[in-house]
């Protein structure tokens, strides 16, 4: 299972927001590169970046920084935020992205998302953002009418293999892993899961274990920046 540092870039900082609020943000550096480096050499074997400037208003402030992130790190990056266009994509892989994670799309533009899984294959990943038992979509600020089950059986007839899923409730908070949610997806799907939010101890990723090869990774922010965990312990507990 892959342990996952995440890097939030919001105007060209490296952030940690408390369920997603922008109002509740807080700054771990300014150089995003060097927290990207920092990372890598630590013994990661990819990164989530976040551009939370893209989710939030569609467009990204921060494409300089992925592709200089891009540039420096030899690790895979994923890439979710603001992501509603081929172009966006093109843009993306063409900085290094080695992965993309549609959010909104899949939701309001179905017919691009599903354009884009077949173009791309399993370089397209689907962000399941959910709240309450209910997708969130535009930067987790507005709640759909679509349950989180019903998105993911309806991707994966699309032919997406893998998902990031997040409980928004518990992204920042350090309270532990939704894995009531975690267990209704793989129930429900044979889709390959990422797991975000909530992730604070040992314990928190040893209760993964039981899902076995269906939980491909986790995502940690927040402990890794707290120093609630370091990154060696969290992948020796998989190794």
């Amino acid at each position: 299972m892959l342990v996952i540092p995440a890097i939030d870039l919001h105007r060209g900082r490296c952030v940690r927001l408390y369920q997603g609020d922008p109002k509740r943000e807080t700054v771990y550096g300014n150089n995003p590169v060097e927290v990207a480096l920092q990372w890598e050499e630590l013994g990661a074997k990819m990164l989530h970046l976040v551009d939370l400037d893209g989710a939030f208003t569609g467009q990204s402030k921060n494409a300089e920084m992925i592709c200089a992130i891009g540039e420096k790190v030899s690790i895979p990056l994923q890439l979710g935020g603001g992501i509603r266009s081929k172009e966006a994509v093109e843009k993306a892989f063409s900085a290094g992205v080695s992965r993309i994670i549609m959010g909104t799309i899949a939701i309001e533009q179905p017919e691009l998302a599903q354009q884009l899984t077949r173009g791309y294959g399993e370089r397209i990943l689907v962000g399941i953002d959910a709240r309450e038992g209910m997708v969130a979509v535009k930067g987790w600020t507005k709640s759909s009418t679509v349950k989180t089950a019903d998105l993911a059986l309806r991707i994966e007839e699309w032919g997406i293999k893998e998902i990031v899923y997040t409980d928004i409730q518990k992204d920042g908070t350090m309270q532990g892993p939704d894995l009531k949610g975690l267990k209704e997806l793989i129930e429900k799907t044979s889709l390959q899961v990422i797991m975000s939010g909530g992730i604070s101890s040992i314990e928190d990723l040893k209760s993964l274990e039981p899902y076995g090869e269906r939980v491909k990774g986790v995502i940690i922010g927040k402990a890794l920046y707290s120093n609630q965990l370091t990154l060696p312990d969290a992948m020796a507990v998989f190794n």
